[in-house]
């Protein structure tokens, strides 16, 4: 086996120099107390039950040993890991990515629901080495023989008590069943409620139990906000608070390279003085961007967590979280790169609908609430602007030569008959247009929390009633929609759903009735909702088909007390709570 470098600590672990490199070229130095207790246990093929919160490094501490025990050569999965949700499935898969570089051919695929099936399909057939899912869709694939586990060696559960909570607990059952008897299994839950004790009992080979807990601060200077906005809003809302908010730099994180890009090209098109910063610069263009940024010739970066590691520059007084992270110890590390020396920051956190579960993770981990705040509203907008536009006017009469203008202004008043009162208001409304004083309001659907607002659609607690119409949620007035997916492409209210609630961020109790058929489904979600979504949804693939969805004009159904006709050969009317 060829050498590498060994990160201080991980070298004792008896990693491949593959995994151990990968290690090293992430920055890892010293293992976390959860790493230096699981790690030695499960390279010796051992069962693992671990207690631990999200931030304190338990992603590498189940993945790394995983990682060190593929076969490259085996094309079925050796190593399955079950989440709660899409996102930190997503999150999972991403880690084994960044720990893999260095080994060619390696895959990871992750499953989840409420989203096409047809593009999974074809990776299974391609062949996958770890698979990270959700159990409603891993359930679905086994069901249906696209995927095999007859080649599994380790089997993870993460965050196993949310997924209780979320009532898979009989989908995990079954998806244990169907793993040979001879994988290792490792076990991680913030909490040991009783349903999770006893599946360890009945699933775990004599476990090691390992309890270990966060302890993650934040900086006392640092003023901490989040605010509730749609995915789509995010720019909008972000514009707004740098109008009003009086800062000296800002650093922006997001979770991609390409969205680095893209957040700081839509910055500088509304005006503003940014510049991307991620993993694939050279040294030197990193060298140059962050030069900018500590000498005053550039305010804004917006960076990945890789690429902003040991960025330290005193003159950032807020960091904006435009994507949350989906580790407590990452929002931890970022808005650590304000408040330094003592001096005050700024930490602004944008949450979408769907990722409250995600805010309250970090809250947890930091032992504190982190406050909502209110966008500054249009009228605020437009009156800061106004004020803005006032000290301007005063400073330029008060420091330039006016007297050209002055006859300028008396020639306009005699020649064209305008009173100086007309001529100032036209040029006015001509200096405004970039920017204008009367601002319109971002519609933004700020939905109270529930306890099942999940990303996927849910089955076990989704299944009982099932005939009967649920009312929606709330009070919102909706439109009704087309979307070209029905019955016969095995379309139901399940996937529709998901597929709205992921891609939209509308919350699955702003999404109202929906009705099948045989070529086409009508879902009714809320009034006014802006352009780039319906845009967006367009595109989205459910059942192997694009919703293209479309205002139909017809009246969508009253949000409380009115159900939708029953015994119908038009439709079929069926509401699910979210699921997996």
């Amino acid at each position: 086996m060829d050498s590498a470098p060994a990160s201080v600590g991980f070298d004792r672990f008896g990693f491949p120099a593959t995994v151990l490199k990968a290690v090293t070229d992430l920055g890892y130095e010293t293992p976390t107390p959860i790493q230096q207790q699981c790690i030695p246990h499960l390279m010796e093929g051992r069962d693992l039950l671990g207690q631990a919160q999200t931030g304190t490094g338990k992603t590498a501490a189940f993945a790394l040993p995983v990682m060190s025990d593929i076969d490259l050569k085996q094309r079925d999965p050796q190593a399955l890991v079950l989440a709660p949700t899409r996102e930190l499935a997503l999150q999972v898969a991403e880690a084994f990515q960044s720990y893999a570089h260095g080994m060619k051919g390696f895959h990871v695929l992750p499953l989840y629901g409420g989203t096409g099936i047809a593009t999974q399909l074809r990776q299974l057939k391609r062949g996958a080495h770890v698979i990270v899912g959700t159990p409603g869709r891993v359930m679905d694939h086994l069901r249906r023989g696209t995927l095999s586990l007859k080649g599994l060696k380790t089997l993870v559960l993460d965050e196993a008590d949310e997924m209780l909570n979320m009532g898979f607990i009989d989908d995990i059952e079954w998806i244990f069943e169907q793993t040979p008897a001879d994988r290792r299994v490792a076990l991680f839950s913030a909490t040991m409620p009783k349903g999770i004790r006893n599946v360890a009992r009945k699933y775990l080979d004599n476990p090691v139990e390992v309890k270990v807990a966060c302890k993650t601060e934040t900086v006392t200077t640092i003023e901490q906000l989040h605010c509730v906005v749609t995915p789509f809003h995010k720019m909008d809302a972000l514009t707004r608070v740098l109008e009003v908010e009086t800062l000296d730099a800002m650093l922006v994180f997001v979770r991609t390279k390409t969205a680095t890009v893209e957040v700081a090209e839509k910055l500088e098109a509304h005006g503003f003085s940014a510049e991307a910063l991620h993993g694939d610069m050279n040294q030197a263009m990193r060298e140059r961007t962050v030069g900018r940024l500590k000498s005053g010739k550039l305010d804004i970066v917006v960076a990945t967590d890789v690429a902003a590691r040991g960025l330290d520059v005193e003159r950032v007084s807020h960091v904006v979280n435009y994507d949350i992270p989906y580790d407590p110890e990452a929002y931890v590390h970022r808005i650590g790169r304000t408040g330094r020396a003592g001096r005050k920051g700024k930490a602004l956190l944008f949450v979408s609908p769907r990722e409250r579960h995600l805010l309250k993770s970090i809250e947890r981990a930091i032992r504190q609430k982190i406050p909502p705040m209110s966008l500054p509203s249009a009228d605020d907008l437009g009156e800061h602007r106004i004020e803005q536009f006032m000290q301007l006017l005063r400073d330029t009469a008060v420091n330039q030569d006016l007297d050209f203008y002055y006859r300028l202004v008396s020639r306009i008043e005699n020649e064209q008959e305008m009173s100086v009162t007309d001529i100032a208001a036209a040029l006015t409304f001509l200096s405004q247009r970039e920017r204008p004083f009367i601002v319109k309001e971002i519609k933004v659907p700020m939905a109270k929390k529930r306890p099942d607002s999940r990303t996927e659609p849910r089955g076990d607690r989704g299944r009982k009633g099932q005939g009967k119409p649920e009312q929606a949620g709330d009070d919102l007035p909706r439109t009704r929609y087309r979307i070209e997916v029905g019955r016969q492409h095995g379309a139901t209210p399940r996937e529709i759903v998901g597929a709205i609630a992921n891609e939209a961020g509308v919350e699955g109790k702003h999404i109202g009735y929906i009705g099948i058929h045989d070529t086409h489904s009508t879902v009714d979600l809320p009034e006014g909702m802006p352009k780039e979504i319906e845009k967006h949804l367009q595109k989205v693939i459910v059942c192997g088909q694009r919703l293209r969805i479309s205002p139909t004009g017809e009246k969508a159904a009253s949000p409380r007390g009115q159900k939708q006709p029953k015994g119908k050969k038009t439709g079929e009317r069926k509401r699910t709570k979210n699921r997996g």
